[in-house]
């Protein structure tokens, strides 16, 4: 494929190091995310926050591990002037190596299964990369090392190579999510939070804030949810490392049918099982009651945070709670948000709404349902 929008610093023979440059130089000039305070009545000893990553560039929360990823590639010369790069995934993922690739003039497909949705794609495409769809949905792996050999080009493999880059960050004192999220609450001159909570995909958040925070030594804790079908949890429990369930999930941004690479079962003190329709009924009230329009995952974790305030107030514990807001609501409007779409995957949203309810109403989870 041939290289188009080249940027016009990229003349000489350091385009790697003037690479890396603009790379840093976003990075820099990053802005905090919002951290939102969800106020409720039941709330007692346990305060709730919202780490809203949707407000990236391109989203989500894969906005700073994609750019982390290129900086890792460009170090060890992978990515060069004209290289073409593929990924295999049409999620968050792939929407920021879009955008990075963009911003170097580098072109970039997306290797997607068949059946992906056109809004999915239009989000790639928006970024200035393009999608090639196959099939069956697991042959997206091959084909997109195929591509790259083919173009002489560079497979991404996020799932492979994002541990490798947040351990990169982690040991040049790279700045990064739970750095900002213990900023903002000393800003606000509050103790760090009890819990941070987010969800497993790719693995990647939940690695790079595990390992700060054990780094480091702080006393916060890290909770990750996980949804129906998903290895994460059964592979935690079972301390089975490479547990495999062969099922995919169906809350986009969480939950893979296998344990992936990036994410380290040692760093992570909880995972919490979510049921599917717990998740929705979750968003959707969080854009309701809380004014954060987020996506199913987000919903994942905010059930997660009330087990964990509930559990909290019966230990007679006290300290906040935060959720991370992986992406918003906008790649969902046609999905999740839809009603039609959520009947057609008999998912009755009722009981876990009144649960939430009545738990942000009185303080109390575990009551008749």
């Amino acid at each position: 494929m041939a290289l188009t929008g080249l940027h016009p610093e990229f003349s000489g023979d350091d385009w790697g190091r003037r690479a890396t440059a603009i790379l840093e130089a976003d990075r820099v000039a990053e802005k905090a995310t919002p951290l939102i305070r969800f106020s409720f009545a039941g709330e007692s000893s346990a305060a709730l926050f919202v780490k809203d990553e949707s407000v990236r560039p391109t989203g989500s929360v894969k906005y700073r591990f994609a750019r982390s990823l290129f900086l890792h590639a460009l170090s060890r010369g992978l990515i060069q002037r004209g290289t073409q790069l593929v990924e295999a995934t049409s999620g968050n993922m792939a929407v920021a190596e879009a955008h990075f690739a963009r911003m170097l003039g580098l072109p970039f497909t997306a290797v997607v299964p068949g059946k992906s949705s056109p809004d999915r794609i239009a989000r790639i495409v928006a970024h200035g990369g393009a999608a090639y769809r196959v099939d069956p949905p697991l042959a997206v792996y091959e084909n997109a090392e195929r591509l790259a050999g083919q173009s002489n080009g560079y497979y991404l493999d996020c799932l492979s190579t994002l541990g490798p880059a947040i351990d990169a960050d982690l040991d040049n004192g790279v700045p990064g999510l739970p750095d900002e999220i213990l900023r903002d609450f000393a800003a606000q001159g509050r103790p760090e939070p009890a819990w941070i909570v987010t969800g497993a995909g790719t693995g990647a958040t939940s690695r790079a804030i595990g390992r700060h925070l054990r780094r480091h030594g702080y006393a916060t804790r890290l909770a990750v949810v996980d949804a129906e079908n998903s290895a994460y949890f059964p592979g935690w429990a079972t301390e089975c490392r490479d547990y495999a369930t062969g099922m995919p999930s169906r809350i986009e941004g969480i939950g893979r049918p296998r344990m992936e690479p990036a994410f380290d079962p040692d760093v992570v003190d909880l995972v919490i099982p979510v049921p599917d329709a717990s998740s929705v009924a979750a968003m959707r009230f969080l854009a309701q009651a809380g004014g954060v329009a987020a996506g199913p995952s987000t919903g994942a974790c905010l059930w997660g945070a009330c087990h964990l305030m509930n559990r909290m107030s019966q230990a007679g514990e006290s300290g906040a709670v935060v959720i991370v807001a992986a992406d918003g609501a906008e790649p969902y409007r046609r999905s999740y948000y839809d009603d039609e779409w959520v009947a057609g995957k008999r998912w009755d949203l009722t009981e876990p709404t009144l649960r939430l309810e009545r738990f942000m109403r009185t303080g109390d989870w575990d009551g008749p349902r």
